[in-house]
């Protein structure tokens, strides 16, 4: 656990390196219920820790295997745009990275705990990255600390709901 991790007020568990960061929350919500809602890209604008996600506009309602595109309608610093991604790794119940043509990924992991508990995890994954160094200059990853903390914590109040 790298300086300044450690659980949130909300039990959000923040780990970082130099390539990633993740947050971690137990959520009582079977892992299945909790790894659909990640892979419904219509949820995603209310997952979305820091709300530049507004919509889906292409893509299957869930996502199912590796190299499924989904894209989705993004607004930042006011400036609406689009950014289509693809599904890099996959496993049912359990595991969904996707990466837009920057190449970092967004990676969602779900650990059952129990039949109605479970841990979720975002990491957002700056190692296949084409253009890393600079995003690195930019204070990435650990200046989504607060975007993949909020996600987490979206998820599970979507999953208990």
């Amino acid at each position: 656990m790298a300086a300044g991790s450690g659980p949130s007020p909300s039990g959000v568990v923040v780990t970082s390196d130099r390539d990633t960061i993740s947050a971690s929350l137990e959520v009582d919500a079977p892992a299945a219920q909790v790894f659909d809602l990640v892979c419904r890209p219509a949820n995603h604008p209310t997952i979305s820790g820091d709300g530049t996600v507004k919509g889906t506009r292409i893509g299957p309602d869930r996502l199912t295997a590796v190299g499924d595109r989904f894209g989705m309608a993004m607004k930042m610093f006011g400036v609406p745009y689009r950014m289509t991604s693809t599904v890099k790794e996959y496993e049912a119940d359990r595991l969904v990275a996707w990466a837009h043509p920057g190449g970092h990924r967004w990676r969602w992991q779900v650990e059952p705990l129990g039949e109605d508990r479970c841990r979720v995890t975002e990491t957002f994954d700056l190692g296949p990255a084409r253009v890393g160094p600079p995003l690195r200059l930019l204070g990435f990853p650990r200046r989504h600390r607060d975007n993949v903390t909020r996600s987490v914590e979206n998820v599970a109040r979507l999953a208990t709901a």
